[in-house]
């Protein structure tokens, strides 16, 4: 996982390998069918009066149907319900509509940036923020965040807000660090890291860290080790 990030994060097609091995790796391997049929495209660009993005599109094509990989905890939203607003694309919410993401109509690349949206207001006319450099790379973050947040027996959060650094300090020790942009790249807190080892695979934010295990050993493992006070233990 570590070696195909690095291709990932500069190539569309990297991504999407990056993706099916993941997949494959820590739930449900991508199997044909997993992805919107073309019909459901087309029609959706239809409606929109517009072409998505390529790198859209690839993406709903290979598993715009894994609801798994896409929206157990934010929303990817199905082609019927992307919708433009002040000149964003919009293709994904958070489940309590506090957040929006999407790419600017105007950027002309194949594989655009994804912009932010925060705050309980809906997206029209607010303001975006930079997430990450590409459709692609921002695809890659969300189906790892879906799966560390899946819920079963194997996931748990830790609140660190009140031992940050020696919490951070103890995930760098004992988990490698996955090369990943931080992101979002305003957040003054330094935004979110990724950790990922054969057994687990955990999401750092300022204040929690998300932990999906691959057994019930290594989750207990590492509750022991890092400091805060979690959620499920």
């Amino acid at each position: 996982m570590h070696a195909a990030m690095a291709a990932a994060l500069v190539e569309r097609g990297a991504a999407w390998e990056f993706v099916r091995g993941f997949a494959a790796d820590r739930a449900t391997a991508i199997e044909a069918g997993d992805g919107c049929d073309g019909a459901a495209l087309d029609a959706c660009e239809a409606r929109l009066g517009l072409a998505l993005p390529v790198a859209v599109r690839e993406l709903y094509e290979l598993l715009g149907r894994r609801g798994d990989l896409t929206s157990n905890q934010d929303v990817l939203l199905g082609p019927e319900k992307i919708y433009v607003e002040d000149g964003v694309l919009v293709f994904r919410e958070e489940n309590q509509g506090v957040c929006w993401w999407g790419v600017r109509l105007d950027d002309p690349s194949p594989d655009p940036a994804v912009i932010v949206r925060f705050d309980g207001a809906p997206p029209e006319g607010g303001e975006w923020f930079g997430w990450l450099p590409a459709f692609s790379v921002a695809a890659v973050e969300m189906v790892m965040s879906e799966t560390v947040l899946f819920d079963d027996d194997l996931v748990d959060a830790c609140d660190t807000s009140e031992v940050a650094d020696e919490a951070l300090e103890v995930l760098r020790a004992h988990v490698p660090s996955l090369a990943f942009p931080r992101y979002p790249d305003d957040d003054e807190d330094g935004g979110s890291l990724w950790f990922v080892s054969e057994d687990l695979l955990v999401r750092w934010d300022p204040g929690m860290a998300t932990v999906r295990a691959r057994t019930e050993e290594a989750l207990d493992a590492i509750g022991e080790l890092l400091p805060g006070e979690w959620i499920g233990m």
